[in-house]
């Protein structure tokens, strides 16, 4: 079964959750999409498609910003989950159209709260605390407040 670009809606599952790693780890770096594009020699509004999953990014092109951000090409398709894996639109002979009624999964890129701004606040928080014991004491608090709920 092969998928039609004429055919689809919006990006493919796999590029959104490519784009979110990238999106993670350039933010963990604390890099702007201007830096990272001047890195691998591209534009900030190319890095903002490949991060939205609406272009995909060329093996190549991927092998380059591995580099930049450290990480193995690996670690862009880390976590795919079989929602997203199913999620994807293929090109379907007739007989095959009642499933494309189906409603899709919410995909785990949309759930996960490690993709979220806010989970990304914190870890910067906490890792611009210099003393390690007082890290450690937030983390013990943390902790204790979730334990409560």
């Amino acid at each position: 079964m092969k998928r039609s670009k004429s055919e689809e809606t919006g990006p493919d599952p796999v590029d959104v959750h490519v784009g979110c790693r990238l999106r993670l780890r350039r933010t963990l770096l604390n890099l702007s999409q201007e830096q990272l594009a001047n890195s691998v020699g591209v534009t900030f509004q190319q890095i903002q498609k490949y991060e939205r999953g609406s272009n995909r990014i060329s093996a190549s092109r991927l092998y380059d910003i591995s580099k930049v951000l450290g990480v193995p090409v690996s670690f862009f398709f880390e976590d795919i989950g079989q929602d997203i894996i199913d999620s994807r639109k293929l090109k379907v002979s007739p007989a095959d159209s009642v499933a494309l009624l189906e409603e899709a999964p919410v995909p785990a890129y949309e759930r996960d709260p490690f993709q979220k701004s806010e989970t990304l606040e914190l870890i910067r928080a906490y890792w611009r605390l210099q003393n390690s014991a007082v890290r450690q004491n937030a983390l013990a608090l943390l902790k204790s407040l979730t334990s409560r709920e």
